[in-house]
């Protein structure tokens, strides 16, 4: 049994309940509310139970999704350290915005009922935040949310971006308005973020920083090892290549499985994205294919129903270093996407693949 599953100041959508009387509300948002209410009754219900563990599905982002296992205990370390750094107390005012069937909308709700927050709760679209007038303390979004709601971002104190690339021109958007903004790191495995970086005013880094108790190594690949006894008991080995600037700090470079060896140049194909997008205004990937003189070179694919309306990229090359530009270029009608809508970069290889 974990105590303290439940402060007294914790509030849904304005009102205040008592752990009975938040069980039996889960249980009418299960049985007649929205499909994403439903996932919010189905969570809460598991958190107030007996059990010390709760079961959460991994995006699928990086590979096949799977259930994996959270001790609650953990959930409430990972909460209070957000709250923590964040300076976020009693009664702050916090949007769930994010569907609860994985482990960001959780990580709100959790952060709501165990830190007393007054949480106010929309449906995961991507105009969430116009919908209302109300103001907040915090929020947190995913890239998409954050593009469609910028004339209202405003109404935020403080917001955290996760779940996606913060592509450069979304990023120079965010300058210009009064929230501070940060971009997150982490996965479900890490319970949510374990770093944070300002993107806007004049705090912005490169760098991610670590929240409390929470310090980062390298292994022999120079990918991301995380120790964070608080949130797992293991460190947590990644695939994700840093620079390593202090036991608190890195600069995300790119993922050890998606780097492109390319005549000796290692590309990192995220980079080579974040480049591109600010002249390219519709879904691309980088990926590698074989080459018998380079080894392995970059290919820009395109998501392009009909291939002949493939756009003019010329331009597009001109703020790459000659040698990340693509060798070639293609098309798929349809790109296959993850869940939380993240492009499944090992499938369009295997597309591309087989029309050969």
């Amino acid at each position: 049994m974990i105590e303290n599953l439940l402060h007294p100041s914790f509030t849904f959508n304005g009102l205040k309940y008592s752990e009975i009387e938040l069980i039996a509300f889960a249980e009418k948002l299960q049985k007649a509310g929205d499909d994403f209410e439903k996932q919010i009754g189905k969570f809460i219900s598991a958190w107030l139970s007996d059990t010390t563990t709760v079961k959460v599905k991994t995006s699928g982002s990086t590979g096949t999704p799977k259930k994996i296992t959270l001790q609650k205990s953990q959930m409430i370390a990972s909460a209070r350290a957000t709250g923590s750094y964040f300076e976020l107390g009693e009664k702050t005012s916090a949007l769930l915005c994010l569907p609860a069937n994985f482990i960001a909308g959780k990580m709100m709700l959790v952060r709501a009922m165990t830190l007393g927050w007054d949480l106010h709760v929309v449906a995961p679209e991507r105009d969430a935040l116009t919908q209302y007038d109300n103001t907040y303390d915090f929020a947190a979004m995913v890239p998409y949310q954050v593009f469609h709601t910028l004339d209202a971002i405003h109404k935020i104190k403080k917001l955290i971006i996760g779940g996606g690339a913060v592509s450069t021109d979304l990023r120079a958007r965010l300058q210009k308005v009064p929230t501070a903004v940060y971009e997150t790191y982490g996965m479900t495995e890490t319970i949510t973020h374990i770093a944070v970086k300002r993107i806007n005013g004049p705090l912005a880094s490169t760098n991610f920083t670590a929240l409390p108790n929470v310090t980062f190594e390298q292994d022999q690949r120079d990918c991301l090892v995380i120790k964070a006894l608080n949130i797992s008991e293991v460190p947590v080995i990644t695939n994700d290549i840093v620079a390593l600037a202090s036991p608190t700090q890195f600069n995300w470079l790119g993922r050890y499985d998606n780097v492109i060896n390319s005549g000796g140049y290692k590309l990192y194909p995220e980079k080579i994205e974040t480049k591109l997008s600010t002249m390219i205004d519709r879904p691309f990937v980088i990926i590698s294919e074989d080459d018998e003189e380079l080894g392995q070179r970059a290919v820009l694919v395109f998501e392009a129903p009909n291939a002949n309306e493939l756009p003019n990229y010329s331009d597009a090359f001109t703020v790459l270093d000659p040698y990340e530009r693509p060798k070639k270029v293609y098309t798929l009608s349809k790109f296959p996407y993850t869940e939380t809508g993240k492009i499944k970069r090992a499938d369009v290889k295997i597309i591309l693949k087989s029309r050969v």
